[in-house]
Parts: structure tokens; sequence; C-alpha cells
């Protein structure tokens, strides 16, 4: 980076990206709009490329101007958690991860994903969910850590992201006793009668469950869709259908959900990724987790 480069530029070009203006970022930082608007020519200045230009009687970014505020965005939205992560590092000492675990991914696998680090005795473990795009942007930020997802992270052209394959596993089926007893006999054509729940099409092993009724000439009797996967097993452990579910979670699956095992689901895999913003990995909790399912 040049060393004339300012900080305190960039701040005001942003505030004036943000109101859309240069009145109304001079009316917000409580100064005159002729210093902010020499303040911005000096950052135009030191990158060397045009931010703003004129539309009609305001102004808008250059294509320079989008890419400076997207990291813009970035460096002060860091900024912003600056305090708290230093309160938090200086109150008690402990590990912090923070992770994002995708809405499409097994919550009974996400918690054997974490396992290596679960005994940490100064761990504290912060978990968020929701979708894959909108954890990805705040692993961008630095808000997360690591973020466990049942796909890669797709290319994008503004943010480094390396996905580490974490394991795969088949899937089986499963429903409560009274339910698996009465398809057994005749599975899976039994899957066209019995009630069916499926993950919804946002999940990435939903194609190949699609892809097997199809190679089983089975087209199933779908009841219910559920985008969370612990959803997904709470209606199948009240019986309301027969559920697939990977095999790596079968005995946590078994244990707390009083369901059975019906069938395997051959030839149809869960794949599992942890994504990064480093190709090597600095965070030693993150480490240990790569590690331990290596």
């Amino acid at each position: 980076m040049s060393t004339s480069f300012n900080y305190k530029h960039l701040y005001y070009f942003w505030v004036v990206a943000k109101e859309g203006g240069m009145s109304r970022a001079a009316d917000k930082l409580d100064m005159a709009v002729q210093t902010v608007s020499a303040q911005v020519r000096e950052l135009e200045r030191s990158l060397g490329y045009a931010l703003l230009k004129p539309a009609g009687r305001g102004l808008v970014l250059t294509d320079a101007g989008q890419t400076a505020l997207q990291l813009a965005d970035q460096i002060f939205q860091i900024g912003e958690n600056l305090p708290e992560r230093v309160r938090e590092s200086a109150s008690a000492p402990s590990m912090r991860l923070a992770v994002g675990i995708s809405d499409g991914l097994p919550k009974l696998v996400a918690r054997r994903l974490l396992q290596p680090v679960i005994s940490e005795p100064t761990l504290r473990l912060i978990c968020h969910e929701g979708e894959l795009d909108e954890l990805l942007g705040d692993l961008a930020l630095h808000r997360l850590d690591v973020v466990f997802s049942d796909r890669p992270a797709p290319a994008n052209p503004n943010i480094k992201l390396y996905s580490h394959a974490m394991g795969q596993s088949p899937m089986a089926w499963y429903g409560t006793p009274t339910l698996v007893r009465g398809a057994a006999s005749h599975f899976p054509q039994c899957l066209a009668s019995t009630p069916v729940l499926l993950p919804t099409a946002h999940t990435a092993v939903r194609a190949r469950l699609d892809h097997w009724f199809e190679q089983q000439g089975v087209r199933p009797r779908i009841v219910g869709e559920f985008e969370d996967s612990a959803l997904l097993n709470t209606f199948g452990a009240s019986g309301m259908g027969i559920f697939p579910a990977a095999e790596w979670a079968e005995q946590d699956l078994l244990a707390n959900y009083g369901v059975e095992r019906l069938a395997p689901c051959e030839g149809v895999t869960e794949h599992f990724f942890a994504v990064g913003t480093e190709k090597k990995v600095q965070h030693p909790l993150v480490q240990r987790v790569l590690d331990g399912l290596a």
C-alpha cells in the first residue's frame, strides 16, 4: 500500500458513498462541503483513480469507486468490532471460535465436525446458522473464523475463499419403529405409498436424492420438505414420515430421536466442507478441526 494512503480520506469517501452525496456527507460529518470534497479528491490522487463522477445534479460511483466502497465496508465494519473483540480477549482467558453453519448442513454432523475442539478447557464457541452466501460474507468480514457447509464455496472474484474437504458420509433412510416395520418388506417401492420427508432443493444432497428415486423407478409420496435438518429429524421422529440422514450421524440419531434405520440409500453420499479465508490456516482451533478429521 502506498505510504500516501490515508484512512481518514477513505472514511470521508465512505460516508459520501453511503450518504449519496457531498452535502449529506458534510452534514453527517459536521464539516464544510468543500473540506469533504477536498479530502475525497486527495484519496483519488493517492490511489490514482477517480472514485466518483457527475451524474445529473449528483454523483455516482465509478467502477473503481464501487471496488473501493466494497473494501471500505469491510475495513470499517471490522473496525466497529474491534472494541468488543479487545474487551472479550482482556476480560477472561479463552479461545474464541466463531463458526458459521450452513442451514443445509445436518446439525448432528456439525457437532461431529467440532468434536476435536469441544474438550478445549478455554473454548468459547459461537455458532451462527444461516444461508451460505450470508455466512461467507460474514467470513470475509472476519466475523466468523470458519464456515461449515454441504458444498464448497462458489467462486468469487472479490473474496479469496478456500474450501477444505472434511469428509463424506453415505445416506440412509430412518423412521419411527412403526413406519420402519411397515416399510421394511418392500423397500424402496414402499416410498411411493409411505409418507416421505426430504430436505429442500437448496441443499446439495437433494438433487442426488431425486436422482436416486428416478433410478429406483419410485415416485415418492413427499409430505414435507425442510430447510433445517434438525426440523427434518424432529418431524421424522414424530412419525410424520420416513426421512434420509447421513450415516455419520446415525449413532446420535438413534439415541436421541428414538428412530430406527430402514435401509441404506445406495449411491447417495453427502459431502462436508470447512470454508476459510486463508490457504494456510492460522487459527489454532480451526487447524485442530481440520487435523482431527483428516
